[in-house]
């Protein structure tokens, strides 16, 4: 049992990570804006309202954490405008969490992010640009941010996200060689990060989760 902290949990992969640790025994710190609308309810399960942005709620938010798991994410509107959430909180996560603990941070960003672009098919690669550029810039940004860090870090690559059931099917792509597009269901995306709370064989590692 770890005490988890999980960032961007009121919605999304977030959400459904925070069912899931919870199952699995852990004890959640939920943190979000909308918190206090997480619903979810459970003796282990801790919401606080805060702001991802802003350094005194991260500080807070991690006193007597093990293990944080950073799940943002942004609306289709915001997709069209300058982004830069996932690189600033990241960057006021990680000098939180090495002035201060913890060390272990799983974080989830998407394929298509860092050198994961490299492997987008040309057919896909204008599309993926014009609509998903301004995000994915910044997630490339989030990731360097990450992996310049001294935090056991974990990034996962899932695929194009869908309201699915959890099935444990999906597949790890762990090598450049094997990184491809494709579909996974936010419940068997946050199975993933779930199981990294405890399983350290992805230390360092930018997986590619799809079916």
């Amino acid at each position: 049992m770890a005490h988890v902290l999980i960032i961007g949990a009121s919605k999304g992969i977030g959400l459904e990570t925070t069912r899931q640790a919870l199952e699995g025994g852990h004890q959640v710190r939920a943190l979000a804006r909308s918190a206090a609308a997480i619903g979810l309810s459970n003796p282990s399960l801790e919401k606080v309202r805060g702001d991802a942005l802003v350094k005194k709620d991260i500080e807070a938010a991690l006193d007597g954490i093990d293990v944080v798991i950073q799940t943002l994410g942004i609306s289709l509107g915001d997709l069209f405008r300058p982004v830069s959430l996932f690189s600033d909180a990241t960057r006021t996560l990680v000098g939180a969490m090495e002035s201060q603990g913890p060390k272990r941070l799983i974080c989830v960003t998407g394929f298509g992010a860092g050198d994961s672009r490299e492997s987008i098919s040309c057919l896909q690669r204008v599309p993926f640009q014009l609509v998903f550029g301004r995000a994915y810039d910044d997630k490339s940004v989030q990731e360097r941010l990450i992996k310049s860090s001294s935090l056991d870090w974990t990034i996962a690559r899932p695929g194009v996200l869908t309201g699915g059931k959890r099935t444990g099917l999906y597949k790890i792509l762990d090598k450049p060689s094997q990184w491809r597009n494709g579909m996974i269901s936010r419940a068997d995306a946050a199975e993933f990060l779930v199981r990294q709370i405890d399983d350290r064989s992805f230390v360092g590692g930018t997986p590619v989760l799809v079916y």
